[in-house]
């Protein structure tokens, strides 16, 4: 079930009503609406998998409470040691299970020797490594301390399976969810505006910009040895707009739509677009799994203490891991190498921080020098989307080549005008909006009632019109 099909605007109001009409003089029969509505909405793609789902909760809840309980710290490993190595195993399976399997048949083969590797015929389960990073935590955080275990299964199992976020993130952390599910929550009617607010936008994101995008794109990729430089670069330009708007308008329309049931999310992206440097990239982009590798994987290998090696080693082994979490291919390894190496100058000179605020935040337009820094780090992380986006490796190399041959500075063939001026008006409301958590935001603060429904009734009539074929949300894949 889509954020942007049918079968999701008849659930979401079903669900709603039921929830602030029907159940909403007990918590807990609201938590349980919310779980079975959770369920329901993940079964909807494959049931059988929902197994996996219920199995990976209980897991973790059981585990959690050992750890607890655990008179030994032999007990205490026991408990968390079994929940990571059957979590990560299980994740290894489905979503890594072919890749070694393929890499190790290439490896044999270039000493000559041709062997037939047996692979797994199976799809990957929807949503699994935000589920798992979901458990993961909870689990370390017991084991470290850090929270006590929940005794409340339906509060748990809501924790990891809440539909908003259950496929594509954002990565929550039970210090901040956990206490929102298990407190009373009342109707707030200027919050359920918000969040009808930010799903529009969302949905604008998604539908007029990533969809469209996604058509151009995928033409020039799919047909890149038939283009000009101009043009190839036009498509790795449609690219990164295509998956901002696909990614960030899927948790625009998650943080929304939990709005409208008084809990609110992890911020996820804050106009990565705008940064002035890769380190503020990766500040402001998929904000919940890069702070999830900082504080599970970065901190704990040694962060920032231990010299300049142990800082360079950790920033590339979170990178490295970054792209293999996205998904079981070497071009996105390679992503994150490239990442980690665009980071490097900051990091070895001490300007990783330097961009803490927003770009002009006192100002209606950047400076030259803001501005350039700006379509610099654009430019680089387009060109790393490229690898991203390619089929293999040798694909994206032969796209950057041929991007800097002669034919760089011919006129693109694939330029459709409509779409080049969809993305300048989405960067215009980005750029009005960029001080608040999403760029409609603002609507509700700096114009009149007129004007702002004025903007709600043009993008509703743009979601008809531009609207293209219903595609998946990219991160569904990962």
């Amino acid at each position: 079930m889509l954020f942007n099909s049918l079968n999701f605007a008849l659930f979401l109001p079903v669900v709603f009503v039921f929830y602030w009409f029907v159940t909403n003089k007990s918590l807990k029969f609201q938590n349980i609406l919310l779980l079975v509505s959770s369920y329901f909405f993940y079964s909807c793609w494959d049931w059988r998998f929902l197994f996996l789902l219920i199995f990976s909760t209980l897991l973790d809840f059981f585990s959690g409470i050992q750890i607890e309980k655990a008179k030994s710290q032999h007990q205490k490993k026991f408990w968390f040691w079994l929940s990571i190595i059957v979590n990560l195993g299980f994740l290894g399976v489905f979503k890594y299970f072919n890749f070694f399997a393929e890499s190790l048949k290439d490896l044999i083969s270039i000493f000559g020797f041709q062997v037939n590797i047996w692979s797994l015929q199976v799809i990957l389960p929807i949503g699994i490594s935000f589920y798992t990073f979901h458990g993961l935590s909870y689990v370390i955080d017991i084991y470290k301390n850090r929270i006590k275990a929940e005794k409340n299964f339906i509060d748990y199992a809501l924790f990891v399976s809440y539909f908003p976020l259950l496929v594509a993130g954002p990565i929550e952390r039970a210090t901040h969810l956990l206490p929102q599910i298990k407190k009373k929550r009342n109707f707030n009617y200027e919050q359920a505006v918000d969040g009808l607010r930010q799903i529009l936008w969302g949905l604008f994101k998604k539908i007029v910009i990533a969809d469209n995008c996604a058509i151009q794109a995928s033409l020039i990729f799919n047909n890149s040895t038939e283009y000009s430089g101009s043009t190839l670069a036009i498509g790795a330009i449609f690219f990164a707009f295509q998956i901002y708007g696909d990614f960030s308008g899927y948790s625009d329309i998650a943080l929304g739509v939990s709005r409208l049931f008084g809990i609110e999310l992890l911020q996820n992206f804050s106009f990565p677009y705008f940064s002035r440097d890769i380190a503020e990239f990766w500040r402001r982009w998929h904000i919940s799994l890069s702070s999830w590798f900082k504080d599970y994987l970065y901190i704990p290998l040694g962060g920032s203490k231990g010299g300049r090696w142990v800082q360079v080693r950790n920033t590339f082994v979170v990178f490295l891991v970054s792209g293999f979490w996205h998904g079981a291919n070497w071009t996105f390894i390679i992503w994150g190498l490239l990442n980690a190496i665009y980071f490097l100058p900051l990091l070895l000179l001490n300007k990783n921080r330097s961009h803490i605020e927003i770009v002009a935040l006192e100002n209606k337009l950047p400076s030259i020098k803001e501005f350039v820094m700006m379509v610099t780090t654009f430019t680089f992380t387009v060109l790393a989307w490229i690898f991203f986006r390619a089929n293999n490796v040798k694909h994206a190399l032969q796209f950057i080549s041929d991007i800097f041959s002669k034919s760089f500075f011919s006129l693109p063939t694939e330029r459709p005008t409509y779409l080049i001026l969809l993305i300048l008006l989405f960067i215009i409301l980005e750029w009005l909006g960029r001080r608040k958590k999403y760029a409609l935001e603002n609507l509700e603060f700096q114009y009149n009632t007129f004007f702002r429904w004025s903007m709600y009734i043009i993008i509703i009539v743009f979601l008809f019109i531009f609207g293209a074929r219903e595609q998946e949300f990219i991160y569904f894949q990962f």
